[in-house]
């Protein structure tokens, strides 16, 4: 990825932090794409892992953990291992190990920890829904749950879920997105 395509996307998460919901739905349109070529390459061909799980769980943690990006850093970085911790998390549940080099997460393991949303600001957030939208966003985000286990639960559709999961996510984003 370009220097020049790190500026763009990090201009994008500025302004989408600054409250820019348009901008917000390019960013996350354009991290999507940067995420699934990522996620092939590390999963392979004939994984028994669904990649596009991995795109939503990491298109959650961005819009969840967008307060933890730094502005003047570069954004690819803390992207990019956003979506290893998630391959990682997801070969995990399966009972598979991989192994990575922890020049990798160099960059990660070096940064400061910073606070993360309560359990009050959680379920502020889940009440702000409507009820299909809370039982995704909830199975998802806060149990862990994939897309194909969310459906199985709930007895919906893996597309219908995915729907469910974005529109939800877009809904917060749209209530709380915006900082004062």
């Amino acid at each position: 990825m370009t220097p020049q395509k790190d500026k763009e996307l990090a201009a994008r998460m500025r302004a989408a932090i600054a409250g820019d919901t348009t901008g917000y739905d390019q960013l996350l349109r354009d991290i999507a794409g940067l995420v699934r070529g990522l996620v092939a390459r590390k999963l392979g061909p004939g994984s028994a892992v669904d990649a596009e799980d991995i795109v939503q769980e990491t298109l959650l943690a961005v819009h969840l953990k967008r307060h933890t990006w730094r502005p003047e850093a570069p954004i690819l970085p803390w992207i990019y291992a956003i979506a290893r911790y998630k391959v990682i998390d997801a070969f995990r549940r399966r009972g598979q190990r991989i192994s990575l080099d922890i020049d990798a997460f160099a960059d990660v393991l070096a940064a400061e920890e910073s606070e993360t949303a309560s359990e009050r600001d959680i379920e502020r957030a889940l009440a702000s829904l409507s009820e299909g939208q809370r039982r995704v966003v909830a199975a998802i985000s806060v149990e862990g749950r994939s897309i194909s286990e969310t459906a199985n639960a709930l007895g919906m559709k893996e597309t219908a879920v995915r729907v469910a999961l974005h529109r939800g996510l877009a809904a917060i984003a749209a209530k709380f997105g915006k900082t004062s």
